[in-house]
């Protein structure tokens, strides 16, 4: 895809298991170490260790974030778009987009979305959980609300707001990747990303959209530093690389590390 692009880092800063002044320090020492961009997630739970434990929610977080921060994109990893309708999506993330916007500059926000998986916040706050087929169909509709939305809103975006799509189903989410993505995020190991960048030139080609400048994400190992990994993923075409971190502490040293192998793929 963008083989040409440089290697990029991203930081999820998982909202568990701390307080909101924990996230908001971690947030500016990403910034400052130099991350490209910091994401959180969109669930209303922990994801792991206490199921019950601290938690924040997301897009209201990301509100503070545009304000705090200067250089770095940020959004969330991803949104679930099944919790907020689709028009109310789209002039939130405006909305970011103009809060971030600093020194009369663009804004920084990237609309990271999927169809969601979860199921227990679906259950506690309500909303029908469906199928994964019935939840990617949502998805699918939503997009081009949320693109309409935003060539309506006064005052428009400051910038063409990137949309990072997750997932790697070949019968919808790639399809959905190949008409609105400008990011496309997954799991896929290196071996395999090759077949799926073939299923998403041919939904490319049926959609007529030219997907070869889909930046290319993936996670990075959170348990240790296997730079054979990583460069293999590169190699396949990766340019975007995320790592989760998850409070208490934030503890910040293996982005530390993935930056510095960022630097030196890029020269």
């Amino acid at each position: 895809m963008t083989l040409d692009a440089p290697a990029r880092l991203g930081v999820q800063l998982q909202p568990q298991h701390a307080n909101y002044s924990a996230i908001r320090d971690a947030v500016l020492r990403v910034e400052e170490l130099g991350a490209d961009q910091v994401y959180n997630w969109d669930h209303f739970f922990p994801l792991t260790g206490e199921p019950d434990g601290l938690h924040f929610e997301a897009w209201t977080m990301l509100g503070a974030w545009a304000e705090q921060t200067e250089r770095i994109e940020f959004g969330t990893l991803v949104n679930c778009n099944s919790y907020r309708n689709a028009d109310l999506q789209a002039d939130m993330a405006r909305t970011l987009d103009h809060i971030s916007a600093k020194g009369g500059g663009t804004g920084r926000f990237i609309f990271g979305t999927g169809a969601g998986w979860f199921e227990r916040d679906y259950d506690e706050y309500g909303y029908e959980f469906g199928t994964r087929g019935s939840r990617l169909n949502a998805l699918a509709a939503a997009m081009p609300r949320i693109r309409a939305r935003w060539a309506k809103l006064n005052p428009a975006p400051t910038r063409e707001i990137p949309v990072m799509i997750g997932g790697k189903g070949e019968q919808k989410t790639l399809r959905i990747v190949a008409e609105h993505a400008d990011i496309w995020h997954s799991f896929v190991a290196p071996d395999e990303i090759a077949h799926k960048l073939d299923v998403l030139k041919r939904w490319g080609d049926d959609v007529g959209r030219d997907v070869a400048q889909i930046t290319v994400s993936n996670e990075l190992d959170r348990s240790g530093f296997d730079v054979e990994h990583a460069d293999a993923l590169y190699d396949a075409g990766v340019r975007l690389f995320t790592i989760g971190v998850s409070g208490p502490d934030y503890d910040l040293e293996p982005v530390e590390r993935w930056l510095a192998w960022r630097d030196a793929k890029n020269g």
